[in-house]
């Protein structure tokens, strides 16, 4: 900085001001500036700064698994917020690991970050019980956190998931077998209550067949196969996400099953596949980038130490009919 004001002939603060408050030198000052910064190459001093405004200008948004497609957009949608903001986003990559969360948590509490976008649906046992430490800026999204005060914003899942089943249930389908994610995660057993709704409601409950998966196409190929081999076989199975779904049309290919035309299979998410899958996937679409964004403007208030909503802000989401479904085989 002391460079760029020696090459214009003004002092430093001038510099800084021309650089943060830009309204408050001349026009031609602040060109002359911007002359001299492209000049010399200047860039800021992020350290410098953050010593001096006690933020780093960073923020996390902490996943279960970075290699799941379902993430991108949410990702963009919080990426896009944060830089309207001057702020940058790292994505944490948990695995499930509980060590790997706590260490995110670490990062916000000792200010190598600002504060957290939490997808996991849980928290570090340093965070639970009488003793619990007080949380850092956090936001859940899509998950949340039973009996905590935590800002979210997430989608009604047992309401999408019933009007899923409930599709399937007019296309005259009466054995549906539903692959839930782990069981007692909050948003599976929400996914599974709407599925159980939806039955009862129809009077299939004598149906009822939840097989617990992981969110994975392993998960959904493995219990797939279980599905398939009872009797009496269904002829329709609701999934608790798309990558679950297209585990159980690949085990459903690989015994000789016809999708549709022998079974429907409808996911949930909308991921960038679904669309482009053979055939194409139907499922539940969240509007993940919307969902991003709202997070990361929640979490931007929680920073500025705004008022944020106390109450949970609810995403609506779409029934997306595509080819996986279809009538009840005769």
């Amino acid at each position: 900085m002391a460079d760029v004001a020696r090459y214009v002939g003004v002092s430093t603060a001038t510099v800084s001001r021309a650089l943060k408050e830009p309204s408050k030198v001349s026009e031609a000052t602040r060109e002359l500036v911007e002359a001299a910064i492209r000049h010399i190459g200047y860039v800021p001093n992020s350290l410098a700064r953050n010593l001096r405004t006690q933020r780093s200008g960073t923020v996390i948004l902490v996943v279960r698994d970075i290699g799941n497609p379902f993430y991108l957009d949410i990702f963009r949608g919080v990426e896009a917020a944060a830089r309207a903001r001057g702020l940058s986003v790292l994505m944490g990559n948990t695995e499930n690991e509980a060590e790997r969360e706590r260490r995110y948590f670490d990062m916000v509490r000792e200010r190598a970050a600002d504060g957290m976008i939490l997808m996991t649906g849980k928290l570090p046992a340093a965070f639970e019980g009488e003793r619990a430490q007080p949380l850092p800026p956090v936001v859940v999204a899509l998950e949340y956190l039973i009996g905590r005060d935590v800002p979210t914003v997430r989608i009604d899942n047992a309401g999408a998931a019933r009007e899923a089943v409930d599709y399937l249930i007019e296309l005259g389908h009466r054995r549906i077998a539903h692959v839930s994610g782990p069981i007692p995660e909050v948003m599976s057993v929400d996914r599974c209550a709407g599925y159980r709704a939806a039955m009862e409601r129809a009077g299939l409950r004598e149906y009822i067949q939840v097989a617990a998966g992981d969110y994975s196409i392993g998960a959904g190929r493995r219990r797939g196969v279980e599905l398939l081999r009872g009797r009496p076989r269904p002829t329709a199975v609701f999934c608790a996400n798309d990558e679950i779904a297209i585990g159980v049309i690949e085990a459903a290919r690989e015994m000789g099953i016809s999708v549709p035309r022998e079974l429907s299979v409808i996911g949930f998410d909308d991921i960038v596949f679904a669309r482009h899958f053979s055939p194409p996937l139907s499922t539940v679409r969240q509007p993940r980038r919307e969902i991003g964004v709202r997070a990361m403007e929640l979490l931007a208030q929680c920073l500025e130490g705004d008022e944020v909503p106390s109450t949970p802000i609810v995403m609506p989401t779409q029934l997306i009919r595509r080819g996986t479904t279809a009538p009840r085989p005769d």
